[in-house]
């Protein structure tokens, strides 16, 4: 695609089984950027390199031997620095140009899971996480998977949601790395819909075109810059608009560590349903 060759990260991607982790480090901390995780996958000792590429090769017959497998079972040191090139390379040209919309995803997703946690404890935030992940007397398992397990010991288990992964939960348990639980994101599968049609003509004469647009998008909580993403402004413009929509009681911004989430408020909602119910 627009000559990016993503052979070797796709074969070392199988179907069913295993992904080297070094590909993908699970985040030391929440507001990690690309560049720190890139840092992280070209900082890998080369020795686990290999062993990781080997491990994930032998899971896809045939693949050791083919001219990319061969590729992979160089020098290490050069296969690294390759595919930290060829991330690099795909991260700016495929994912970085819809990454707000992605992150908005994923945000609301973390915090749905957490005010689930909040309210109803363990018992109900995996119950409901995804269908083949059972928990039960302390012990996370995972249907159809293999016979791998891991003790915690008081390390933690991080919980990431995907908008990548449509159907599938991935597991990290081999050590260094962080114990990890990798699932769908809630709303992933229309992350790519368009958005809805021309806001409705009573509602933008009312408040104004951009300023019903914006208002019917916040289905779920987002930041001024997702919101200049999805509709083309500029975040200057969208921050002007939500000042009004907050001044007169649409919309409230609640600070998420760095940044500030808009979203609707029972007032804003209800202009909203009035307008979709005629």
């Amino acid at each position: 695609m627009n000559g990016i060759d993503l052979r070797p990260i796709t074969l070392l991607q199988p179907r069913r089984g295993y992904t080297p982790d070094f590909l993908s480090p699970p985040p030391s901390e929440a507001s990690a950027t690309f560049d720190d995780d890139l840092a992280r996958i070209a900082g890998t000792p080369p020795d686990r390199v290999a062993a990781e590429i080997t491990r994930s090769l032998h899971d896809t017959k045939g693949a050791a031997d083919s001219e990319i497998g061969r590729r992979l079972r160089g020098d290490p040191v050069e296969v690294r620095a390759m595919l930290t090139d060829l991330i690099r390379t795909a991260w700016h040209a495929l994912v970085e140009p819809v990454w707000p919309r992605v992150r908005t995803l994923l945000d609301a997703d973390v915090s749905f899971q957490s005010r689930r946690l909040a309210e109803g404890g363990l018992d109900r935030l995996f119950a409901e996480l995804h269908p083949t992940l059972r928990w039960h007397g302390n012990t996370l398992t995972r249907l159809h998977g293999d016979d791998d397990h891991r003790d915690l010991a008081g390390e933690g288990l991080l919980l990431m949601p995907s908008a990548f992964k449509w159907d599938q939960v991935v597991v990290v348990l081999d050590e260094p790395w962080q114990p990890t639980v990798i699932y769908p994101a809630r709303g992933a599968g229309t992350l790519w819909q368009e958005l809805s049609g021309p806001p409705d003509a009573a509602l933008g004469r009312l408040i104004g075109r951009t300023r019903a647009a914006l208002l019917i998008d916040l289905t779920e909580p987002a930041t001024t810059t997702a919101l200049a993403h999805r509709h083309a402004l500029a975040p200057a413009t969208v921050s002007q608009h939500l000042t009004v929509l907050r001044d007169a009681g649409f919309v409230a911004g609640e600070r998420h560590r760095h940044e500030i989430r808009y979203r609707r408020t029972p007032l804003g909602s209800a202009a909203v349903d009035r307008s979709a119910s005629k």
